[in-house]
């Protein structure tokens, strides 16, 4: 069976590899829109034992562009510049998330991360709207020291949305099990760091699976039976938004980017109608849409990380200086049509906020 499995995702990372080897030979300025010739390219083999059918994988991985707007409805993803309006109503909801901060980092892939942080929050201060609040998908920090939370701090202070919601990064837990996190994020939260909150009749869901079991990412027994009565509270009617560090999809197991007990978690949200799933940790933007499920990772505000299976391992990966800026970036999220539907916008830190 694992045999079976392992050639299953090769088959599918061939297909991922074609896609990225034909997509970095664009000019670095262009726009990723997934359009129509794009979402006919999905992998074909179905071998992933995570309960969730990879033939929906629309292989859309993002380095460089200004951002692309998605819209997903019955299921169908939808997609347009970043920058053409705004598709939310008045008083509908907004936030943004960011992730993958990395405070302390000061390797050749990024020497400044302070700056581009700060570039960011600037993007953030620059929208139209101001969001209702910001999510950050975890790595805050490099290594979990505390002058490296309270640089994290201050430049979060000068956002206009002065509201941040977290969850932990393995670079964030790693030094001394989380402890100092929680003290400063987890006051309100259960266990290792989770929790829900709704939100203009949204169920928002934040979720620790930083833990590491044989190199993937976990939830854990007690996070899953929490999660399950925290859901069975919430009308099968109202969207809910899931997010964690670590992909709840399995986009490259061999290098950790993945969550082993992901497949209960996501059984727990099968009777919804509008699932949002928001994940960081491999610092470049991917897609897909299964169902009533729509999976989104984004880029990190540090560095970024190779496309799965395009480099020996992952870690910080360099590019030229003028190059950066358009490597990293934020998402925006909005509702449309009653909250019913969600639409995520993702920009670099070159768009200007566009």
């Amino acid at each position: 069976m694992l045999q079976a499995a392992l050639a299953g995702y090769q088959r599918e990372l061939e297909q991922i590899a074609s896609l990225a080897s034909d997509w970095n030979k664009a000019p670095p300025a262009a726009v990723w829109e997934c359009e129509e010739v794009h979402l006919s390219r999905r992998i074909t083999h179905n071998s992933n034992p995570d309960g969730v059918d990879r033939r929906g994988f629309l292989e859309c991985m993002a380095w460089a562009g200004t951002g692309v707007l998605w819209s997903a409805a019955g299921g169908v993803l939808s997609s347009r510049a970043f920058g053409q309006g705004s598709m939310n109503a008045a008083g509908g909801l907004r936030f943004v998330q960011i992730s993958d901060s990395h405070m302390g980092f000061n390797k050749p892939a990024n020497a400044d991360v302070n700056a581009t942080l700060q570039l960011a929050i600037d993007q953030i201060n620059g929208l139209p709207e101001a969001p209702d609040f910001i999510i950050h998908t975890g790595d805050l920090t490099h290594t979990a020291k505390p002058a490296e939370f309270d640089t994290l701090d201050q430049i979060l202070k000068g956002a206009r949305t002065r509201q941040v919601f977290f969850v932990p990064g393995e670079h964030d837990t790693a030094a001394d099990d989380g402890k100092l996190y929680l003290e400063r994020y987890g006051k309100n939260a259960k266990g290792a760091g989770w929790y829900s909150f709704n939100h203009k009749d949204v169920h928002f869901v934040g979720l620790s699976n930083v833990a590491v079991l044989e190199g993937m990412g976990t939830l854990g027994p007690d996070q899953l039976a929490w999660l399950e009565a925290d859901l069975k509270s919430q009308p099968s009617s109202r969207p809910v938004v899931v997010f964690a560090h670590i992909p709840l999809w399995s986009i490259y197991p061999e290098w950790g980017w993945g969550t082993a007990d992901s497949e209960q978690a996501l059984g727990y949200l099968k009777r919804f109608g509008s699932v949002t799933v928001l994940n960081g940790h491999i610092h470049q933007v991917m897609q897909k849409v299964e169902g009533n499920v729509t999976f989104h990772t984004a880029r990190s505000t540090a560095f970024p990380q190779p496309a799965p299976g395009m480099a020996k391992a992952p870690g910080p990966m360099k590019v030229e200086d003028d190059k950066l800026r358009g490597v990293l970036g934020i998402t925006r999220v909005e509702a449309r049509t009653n909250n019913q539907t969600l639409a995520v916008v993702d920009s670099t830190l070159d768009a200007g906020g566009r």
